[in-house]
């Protein structure tokens, strides 16, 4: 049975990755007119530029209800950014020179095993076997959504620097949920301007030029979505849910975009793409149907984050912070409860 009290915000996650997972085949028609490098430049910055002109567009009294970045926050935004913005797609990008695209394809369905890995091992969120296994399933369907008998996975530096590249975006996942409870457009849109201005900075070193100004503002506006839109969605599931079960969700977004390569590109409908399907299918069930209850102690805890007055924020309001929700610094006192949770804002406690 799925309590939707904590896993509505598991839609979010999967909202972020149909609308990530739908940039493939959309992408894959602007490759025609524009270089690899170039065009991940524009849609990163698509992202960055579109949440900016959203942001004036809204006026500046509509962020009282999200926190600004904190001075602590850069640094792990900072990391962030160098390890997914800047370094994997370098990674990627060597390893797709020197292997197939399938076997790429089958490479990058790790990033979500890696998270998960990541989140326990590095940042000590808390994940259970059902995650775990949730996490297996969703590698077994993208392994056999991309699964190519003519092109057999070989050991080599290029395969290695692929799968880089995938530690370095669950690196990234992870860094992020760090700053989760700042503003989730600041981030993406800081994220989208500097990975954007590196990727397109990249490929125009590489030899590559700019496209065509209506393939640009297709790439643009398709990055606004698919990257933007899609990363503040991801920002506020991470907020939520933790790294390790945002990232599962996540990983049905190259199934989405295969499935959407159906009516868009003319692609067949294969056992593999049913197969995958299933197995999507039973590891999101996995993750919603998670139930995780314990006595647990919170500690005093100071921070700013989006909030309304429930069973964990019980504090005093000043005047002028505004209706509710809305964010402002504000302390926790010690408590100890049971009630179910998942690794949320307040509930980053050891197992």
């Amino acid at each position: 049975m799925i309590d939707f009290s904590i896993q509505r915000y598991a839609f979010l996650a999967l909202a972020a990755a149909a609308l990530f997972g739908a940039s493939t085949p959309l992408a894959k028609l602007l490759l025609e007119s524009v270089s690899p490098v170039v065009l991940a430049g524009l849609l990163y910055l698509g992202s960055g530029l579109g949440l900016g002109l959203l942001r004036l567009a809204r006026g500046p009294d509509s962020h009282q209800r999200e926190a600004p970045l904190a001075a602590r926050d850069w640094l792990w935004l900072a990391g962030a950014i160098l390890a997914g913005g800047v370094v994997a797609p370098v990674l990627l990008l060597w390893g797709l020179a020197g292997s197939g695209a399938a076997e790429a394809s089958l490479l990058l369905n790790f990033e979500g095993v890696m998270t998960a890995l990541v989140a326990a091992a590095v940042f000590r969120e808390a994940v259970g076997a059902r995650v775990g296994l949730a996490a297996l399933v969703m590698l077994a369907g993208g392994t056999v959504l991309a699964y190519d008998p003519a092109a057999p996975l070989a050991f080599s530096p290029q395969s290695l620097a692929i799968v880089g590249a995938c530690f370095c975006w669950a690196l990234d996942n992870n860094l992020t949920r760090k700053i989760a409870g700042a503003d989730p457009a600041v981030i993406a849109l800081i994220k989208g301007l500097a990975a954007g201005g590196f990727n397109l900075a990249l490929g125009l070193a590489l030899g590559a030029t700019l496209p065509a100004i209506a393939v640009a503002a297709g790439a643009l506006a398709l990055g606004f979505f698919s990257y933007g839109v899609s990363l503040v969605l991801f920002i506020h599931a991470l907020r939520h849910l933790g790294a390790a079960r945002t990232g599962a969700h996540f990983s049905t977004a190259p199934f989405i975009g295969a499935a959407l390569a159906v009516p868009l590109l003319g692609e067949p409908v294969t056992a593999g793409l049913g197969a995958a399907t299933v197995l999507m299918t039973i590891a999101t069930w996995l993750v919603l149907t998670e139930s995780h209850r314990h006595e647990h102690e919170h500690g005093y805890l100071v921070h700013n984050h989006h909030h309304v007055h429930d069973e964990h924020h019980q504090h005093v309001h000043r005047d002028g912070e505004g209706s509710e929700p809305h964010a402002h610094e504000h302390a926790h006192e010690p408590m100890r409860h049971a009630h179910p949770h998942v690794p949320d804002l307040h509930h980053r406690h050891e197992h």
